[in-house]
This record gives structure tokens, sequence and C-alpha cells, in this order.
């Protein structure tokens, strides 16, 4: 069982009160600092996630974790479906996510709510796929959220997930944990007003249960052919799962 990490470890919060109040606090940075921080190349896993749908084409997607709605916004682009509902605990992120939306007028097409991804606002059976992109390492119990993303999934439907994983490869294991140990918590500390959100990130990816053992997790609470799929050296990993 991988151990619990917090945003903030001398609080009593529950994790999930810190992780909402670490994006409330980094929220109008965020997007900056993520294309700025991976170079700019999560945009093209991000590209690599959403083409897992292509074939399924869903009409209506939810987009868990979906924090300023970036993830949601190229599924809207590539898939063109029906509907995109967004769910986030921050409710500052979502404040940028309906700006965003506004902007560009896509009201119709991209609604977001408040909510815990671990018990998703939601009935059994809605949704014609779920995704998160780098969301699931910030729930509080790993099982519970997806067992609640399946239940919302319609029979059929597919859950696509983008998260950091550990690369395993000399030297990229190496530049990576030394990008992401120190380089990453200096310019989060330099940009944004939380330094701790970016010593977080590297401690979160850390305990996570990457690989087989994420698609394990998943076999539990009854996806069906889950895959686990790593993308550049294994710094990322796609996985899915059919209901």
């Amino acid at each position: 069982m991988s151990k619990t990490v917090t945003p903030y470890q001398h609080n009593d919060a529950t994790k999930k009160e810190q992780v909402a109040d670490m994006f409330n606090n980094i929220a109008k940075t965020y997007d900056f600092l993520n294309h700025f921080l991976s170079l700019g190349i999560d945009v093209i896993w991000r590209k690599m996630a959403i083409n897992e749908l292509k074939k399924d084409k869903p009409a209506h997607i939810l987009d868990v974790a979906t924090g300023t709605g970036d993830f949601a916004f190229e599924a809207l682009r590539i898939l063109k479906p029906e509907k995109i509902t967004g769910v986030d605990i921050s409710q500052g992120m979502l404040d940028i996510a309906k700006q965003k939306i506004s902007k560009r007028g896509l009201d119709d097409q991209f609604q977001v709510k408040l909510g815990d991804s671990e018990k998703l606002p939601f009935t059994d059976n809605e949704f014609d796929a779920v995704t998160v992109a780098y969301g699931v390492r910030n729930f509080e119990n790993l099982e519970t959220g997806l067992a609640d993303m399946f239940r919302v999934l319609k029979p059929g439907g597919k859950a696509v997930v983008l998260e950091f994983s550990k690369p395993k490869v000399f030297p990229v294991k190496q530049l990576y944990n030394f990008y992401f140990n120190y380089i990453t918590p200096g310019i989060g500390k330099l940009f944004s007003k939380d330094a701790r959100a970016y010593t977080y990130l590297p401690e979160s990816v850390a305990a996570f249960p990457d690989g087989k053992n994420f698609t394990a997790l998943m076999d539990k609470v009854g996806f069906k052919n889950t895959k686990s799929r790593p993308l550049a050296f294994g710094i990322c990993s796609i996985y899915t799962g059919v209901k």
C-alpha cells in the first residue's frame, strides 16, 4: 500500500482539503507553469491521451479533476462530442475554467461543477467516456475514485487516465529526478505564491502506484481490457480501461 502524501505535511486537514487549498492557491499561475515546466510537451501528451477515444466517438464526456479545463478544451476540439462536463474540487481552478469557457463561447458544450472525484455528483451509467489528466495521484483514496469513475460510465464506455510515472531507463531516470526534485520546486517558488505545491508534485509522483500497479487497481474495481502505455521513456503514462 502506498503512503499518503499530502501538500502540507504539518496540517491536520485531510488530503482532499489540502489539495483543494493548494490548487486554489496556484490557480492563477497553473496553466503558465504547466506548459513552462514541461517545455510544452504536456500539450502533445494530452493530444495522445485524447486520441485514445477517437474510435469510440463519445457523445458525453466527464473530465474529472478538470482544473482550468485544458484537457477538456482539447477533447472538444479533437473529438467534437456533444457535451463535456468537468468536475473539480478547487473552486479557484473552476473560476479560471469558466472564464476560458465564456471567452471561447463554449457555454453550451462545456459545463463545470464543483465536486469530489471520489463521490462524483452524477448518476450511474451517465457518461460515454471519463477522462482524468494529472489528477488521480491527488485522490485521497485512489481505489474509491476509480470505482466511482467506473460507476458513472455507461457499459462499454472507456476511461482514459493520463498521469506522471517514474522512468526506469538511464539517463532519463536520473535527469528526470534531478529536474523534478530540484528545478521544478525552484521555478514553482519563483512564479507561484505556493512553493510547497511544487515540492508536493515530485513527492506525489514518487508515491503513486504507476504502470502495472495502476492497471491492477483498475482491474480490481471492474475495468476490462486495461492497458498502460508509457510515453517519453516513462515520464508519463496513458491508462485505459472499458466498463
